[in-house]
């Protein structure tokens, strides 16, 4: 995974008034931390970290003005209920070679097999363990073929070189089941409300 260069500041002023104040400047208000060190409060350049935050667990590299480069990751981000716009991250330090524990999303391909069978999605995403500087962005699986009562685990999934499972392998991922008949429950009714008459 490659890292997204990003610029960014030191943030000094808290508050709402401050946030908002940094968002009207085209800027995401966050909190780096992690190993051991004390929080630091940054403005973030927005336009570009939306970009960067299209691609889970993204690996960015902070240019903070007059403070170095933090290699860091999103470790919790909040955005605005109705237009979705960012409004705050969290970004964990990580340091080349360390392993981190990090939610991939899976993602299916192939088709199932003929019937009418329902895809159940259970997990949409699964935790694992990895190089910080190379988390996968997705885990592709196969459902080509799976008939109903069929059912992915974890330890079904293929993991890239270096990544591990960090839940149970026995975790259920996606299921296939049977579509449901439909009762003719309206029918049914009639005919009771017939004979009791």
């Amino acid at each position: 995974m490659s890292e997204v260069k990003l610029s960014a500041s030191s943030r000094s002023n808290f508050g709402k008034g401050a946030a908002r104040q940094a968002r009207r400047d085209g800027l995401v208000p966050g909190v780096i931390y992690g190993h051991g060190t004390a929080p630091k409060h940054v403005d973030v350049e927005g336009h570009g970290l939306m970009m960067a935050l299209k691609t889970p667990n993204v690996l960015l590299s902070l240019d903070i003005a007059g403070d170095g480069t933090e290699l860091v990751i999103p470790k919790a981000v909040q955005r605005h209920p109705v237009k979705r716009t960012l409004t705050h991250v969290d970004f964990l330090i990580v340091k080349k070679g360390e392993k981190v524990v990090v939610e991939v999303p899976v993602v299916t391909e192939g088709d199932l097999a003929a019937g009418g069978n329902l895809l159940e999605t259970l997990l949409t995403a699964v935790s694992v363990e990895a190089e910080a500087t190379h988390i996968p962005t997705e885990i592709t699986v196969s459902i080509e073929g799976l008939e109903a009562g069929a059912t992915v685990h974890a330890s079904d999934l293929k993991l890239p070189a270096g990544t591990t499972l960090a839940v149970d392998g026995e975790t259920a991922v996606l299921q296939v089941v049977a579509p449901q008949a439909e009762e003719p429950a309206a029918e049914a009714e009639g005919e009771t409300e017939g004979a009791e008459a």
